[in-house]
């Protein structure tokens, strides 16, 4: 069900947790992998490592910068000619606290616009029109049940708000391009056990707290995250499209 044989994939933020997950899955279902970093390389290399020669391309592109998701568009699809399905995965959580000073508020949401909705929208809008162009495609974007629910952390409404744009960004685009055969997907997940995680976790009693307030008494394994976006990359669920897909363990039921 999982069979890539023959499509391109970029993944924005292959070096680490989901995303370096995502990358390996989607080689051992055979796509041709386009691993974006940001300043990891190692990391993104070490994810496409099992590849064989030709089937993978490491693009760095520094997101907080203007333009440089539409740069990063047009050099991976330089590489093969042609996208068949992009998974946008990079984002920044910067801590934007109430009592923050002003500098300091204005800095994190910006980072956190520009970073996780600004540069991924100029991602998707080149992805459309290439795929308009080439008669389809696939969008698969990483939200939160932050975006759901609001954020359990005081110090992250800007994070939470942007993941609630990228999922507003994807579910627009399968509504208004489906009979176009482009499909697009949101995944949105709980808490998943990546670096990231394990630090924050450490600011509220350790993982074992964290863990006792989950339904299944653990964070979601990265690669139950990375399957679930190699399934969608398929295409092969159609009807599918617009979604949102919940996967944090039944910790978050709507």
């Amino acid at each position: 069900m999982d069979d890539l044989s023959g499509r391109t994939v970029l993944l924005t933020g292959a070096s680490r947790g989901i995303g370096a997950a995502t990358a390996r899955i989607l080689g051992e279902a055979g796509a041709d992998v386009v691993a974006h970093y940001g300043g990891h390389r190692q990391g993104a290399a070490e994810a496409v490592a099992g590849l064989g020669p030709g089937r993978s391309l490491l693009l760095q592109a520094d997101l907080a910068q203007p333009g440089s998701g539409r740069e990063l568009w047009r050099r991976a699809v330089a590489w093969k000619g042609r996208v068949d399905v992009l998974v946008v995965n990079a984002a920044v959580m910067p801590e934007t606290p109430w009592d923050a000073t002003d500098e300091d508020w204005d800095h994190g949401w910006e980072t956190a616009m520009r970073v996780n909705v600004l540069e991924p929208a100029s991602l998707v809008r080149e992805a459309v029109r290439h795929w308009l162009a080439q008669g389809g495609g696939t969008l698969v974007t990483l939200s939160s049940w932050a975006a759901q629910r609001g954020s359990a952390i005081p110090q992250l409404p800007a994070y939470a708000a942007s993941k609630s744009a990228v999922k507003a960004l994807t579910q627009t685009v399968a509504r208004n391009h489906a009979a176009d055969g482009i499909l697009a997907y949101v995944v949105a997940p709980g808490i998943v056990r990546t670096r990231l995680s394990e630090i924050s976790a450490a600011t509220r009693g350790g993982i074992d707290a964290v863990n006792a307030g989950l339904a299944m008494g653990e964070m979601v394994p990265a690669d139950e995250v990375g399957r679930l976006v190699a399934w969608l990359a398929t295409g092969s669920c159609r009807h599918l499209t617009g979604a949102t897909l919940d996967v944090n363990g039944a910790s978050y039921i709507r």
